[in-house]
């Protein structure tokens, strides 16, 4: 079994129903998610002219191997309705793996662990909540030091419905 950590988001439509709509996906077709973040509210990252993304880390088990994964990942998006139309645009839904067991891979369609990680505040905050002590196979360190050290300056925070959530409880 390989476990996975990835991150899904999407800023357009229904964002929460998007986000739930990609974890049914994934479950039915790459395995069941073990572990999930709380949502996460952030500003666009690259491209700031549209409207707030938001994200949620999941930590999945799977039989795929790290392409078929990214295959059956790419087929979840295009059945969701994602185009792919300007580089950091906006979106209905995006899958991206972070983690793949330890692996190191470096292919032209597949570069694991995500290059972007250190520097994006939206991925380390949903990652750390669920795999704080979790060591980059690259870098040596942990997600909860790479969120420490992270020098994006765009604010990422726990959405409102999650907020409620967490004080009912």
């Amino acid at each position: 079994m390989n476990i996975s950590y990835l991150l899904i988001g999407g800023n357009e439509g229904d964002r929460v129903a998007a986000l739930a709509a990609a974890r049914t996906h994934i479950e039915a077709a790459a395995g069941p998610i073990r572990n999930a973040s709380s949502l996460y509210e952030t500003a666009p990252w690259g491209k700031t002219d549209q409207a707030d993304f938001l994200n949620q880390a999941l930590q999945i088990e799977t039989l795929l191997d790290a392409p078929a994964l990214m295959d059956t990942l790419l087929g979840i998006e295009a059945q969701m309705g994602r185009s792919r139309t300007a580089k950091y645009g906006s979106r209905i839904i995006d899958i991206d793996i972070l983690f793949f067991n330890d692996a190191i891979i470096r292919q032209p369609r597949l570069v694991i662990p995500h290059p972007e990680i250190p520097n994006r505040r939206f991925v380390l905050a949903p990652m750390e909540e669920i795999a704080p002590f979790y060591i980059h196979p690259v870098l040596g360190v942990s997600v909860r030091e790479l969120l420490l050290t992270c020098k994006d300056p765009l604010v990422v925070k726990k959405t409102d419905a999650e907020r409620a959530k967490q004080q009912r409880t």
